[in-house]
C-alpha cells in the first residue's frame, strides 16, 4: 500500500471503445472531423458576437459563452480519444486525469449555467416583453456569465480535491474515454462512500435543480404562446425558442438516459457513446442549431464578407 500513497506518480489506463481496428479508424476520423468542426463553428461565434454590433443582445451574448465553453469542453476530452485511437496509447499521467476531471466539470457546468439563463431570457423576452430591456441589462447579463463561470470555476476545483485525495492501488484501468469521477471512485481503494453523497448533491443542486428551472420557464413561454390570438405572433414567438430548446433537448437526454438506467456492465458501452454525444456531437451542432436558420447571424457574416473586400480593394 505504501508504493500508492503519492498518487502523482500514478497512470491510468483509459479503456476507451472496444472496437475493431477498422472501427477505431472509422471512429478516428469521424472524432476528428467533429473536433474540427466544433472548433472552427464555437470560435465563429465568439468572434462574430465580439466584432459585430448587431449580435450585442443578451442571447448572443449567452450563446458566445456557450460557445467558448463548447471549444473547452472538446478540447479537454477529445485530443486524448484521438490520440489512443491513433497510436493505440491508453495511458495518462495522474496529474493529465486530474486535469481533464477539472475542466470537463468545469465546461459542463458551465454548459448547463449558461442553458438556464437563456431559457430565462427567453421567458422574459415572451412573458414579459416591456420589461426586457430592465430585467435583461447590462449588468444583469454579466452578472449571470460571470455567476456561471464562478460556481463552475468552484466545483470543478472541488471535483478535483475530492477526486485527488483518493488512492488508487487496486487498479488503474478506467473504463471510458475520459477521465470520469464515477469511473475514478469505482476503482479507488479507499472509501468513497462520501465522494459518491457528495456527487449525488451536485447532481441534484448542479443539474437537476437547473433542468427543472428551465422546464419551468418553459411551461410559462408555452402557456403565453398559446395565449397569441394570432397565428403569426405564435409561430413568430415559438420560432425564437426552438434553437434553445433544441439544444437542451440533444444536451439533457443522453445525460438522463446514463443516470436514469440501472447500470450494468453490459451498458457501459452504450455510456460511453452517450457521453461522446454530449461530449462532442452536441457541442459541434450548437453553432449549426443557432445560426442556420438564424438571419442576424447570416447578415453578419456577410458584413464581415463585405468589409473585408473593401479592404483587399483598397
Amino acid at each position: 500500500m505504501e508504493e500508492c500513497l503519492n498518487n502523482t506518480e500514478n497512470v491510468f489506463y483509459i479503456s476507451a471503445f472496444a472496437i475493431s481496428k477498422t472501427g477505431q479508424c472509422l471512429l478516428f476520423i469521424a472524432v476528428l472531423l467533429i473536433y474540427l468542426m466544433t472548433l472552427l463553428g464555437n470560435m465563429t461565434i465568439a468572434v462574430l458576437v465580439c466584432w459585430v454590433s448587431q449580435l450585442h443582445t443578451p442571447m448572443y451574448f449567452f450563446l458566445s459563452n456557450l460557445a467558448i465553453s463548447d471549444v473547452l469542453h472538446v478540447s479537454v476530452t477529445l485530443p486524448k480519444l484521438l490520440s489512443i485511437l491513433l497510436t493505440q496509447d491508453h495511458w495518462i499521467s495522474f496529474s493529465a486525469c486530474m486535469t481533464q476531471v477539472y475542466f470537463f466539470s468545469l465546461s459542463v457546468g458551465c454548459d448547463i449555467f449558461i442553458l438556464t439563463a437563456m431559457a430565462y431570457d427567453r421567458y422574459v423576452a415572451i412573458c414579459k416583453p416591456l420589461q426586457y430591456s430592465l430585467l435583461m441589462s447590462k449588468d444583469v447579463c454579466i452578472s449571470l456569465a460571470l455567476s456561471t463561470w464562478l460556481i463552475s470555476l468552484t466545483n470543478s476545483i472541488i471535483n478535483v480535491l475530492s477526486t485527488s485525495l483518493l488512492s488508487y492501488c487496486l487498479t488503474q484501468n478506467v473504463d471510458h474515454f475520459i477521465c470520469n469521477m464515477k469511473d475514478l471512485y469505482a476503482i479507488t481503494s479507499s472509501d468513497a462512500t462520501s465522494r459518491n453523497t457528495l456527487l449525488l448533491c451536485q447532481d441534484v443542486l448542479l443539474a437537476v435543480f437547473p433542468f427543472l428551472l428551465i422546464m419551468t420557464s418553459y411551461i410559462f413561454i408555452f402557456s403565453t404562446i398559446l395565449k397569441i390570438r394570432s397565428s403569426e405572433g405564435r409561430l413568430k414567438a415559438y420560432s425564437s425558442c426552438t434553437s434553445h430548446l433544441t439544444t437542451v433537448i440533444l444536451f439533457y437526454v443522453p445525460i438522463i438516459i446514463i443516470y436514469g438506467k440501472p447500470g450494468s456492465e453490459s451498458s457501459n458501452e452504450l455510456d460511453k457513446l452517450l457521453t461522446l454525444l454530449y461530449t462532442a456531437v452536441v457541442p459541434m451542432l450548437n453553432p449549426f442549431v443557432y445560426t442556420l436558420r438564424n438571419q442576424d447571424v447570416l447578415n453578419a457574416i456577410q458584413n464581415i464578407k463585405r468589409k473585408r473586400n473593401l479592404i483587399f480593394l483598397k
